[in-house]
């Protein structure tokens, strides 16, 4: 009779087994990066990079102090590009806009 009491012991146990966890999935990151707005030719380069998928933070300060009439130049060409990609763009106090592909959206609150 003990003998049959070890054995269902035994076979009540569970069995412990190592799982491997998989954390190797490789997502591309979307990158933030803060850029200058100096004339009108920085408006291609900041539409490539969101068309890379980056999100792009660029100072427009001294352009508007200096040259506010190619600043304007600057975020129409900016503007209707990202609106073609679906993306977003918005200023932030009078030094910064924000950019972001189809992939990020912009949350206005109190505007």
């Amino acid at each position: 009779m003990f003998g049959f009491l070890k054995r269902r012991k035994r076979e009540d146990q569970a069995q412990v087994a190592e799982v491997p966890l998989e954390f190797e999935e490789k997502t591309e990151q979307t990158q933030i990066l803060v850029e200058k707005i100096n004339n009108l030719g920085d408006a291609d380069k900041i539409i490539r990079l969101i068309r890379l998928g980056n999100i792009v933070i660029a100072g427009i300060k001294d352009l508007k102090e200096t040259k506010p009439d190619e600043l304007k130049q600057v975020i129409g060409r900016i503007k209707t590009s990202v609106a073609n990609m679906q993306g977003d763009i918005a200023g932030v106090g009078d030094e910064w806009v924000v950019i972001t592909p189809s992939t990020a959206m912009i949350k206005r609150e109190g505007v």
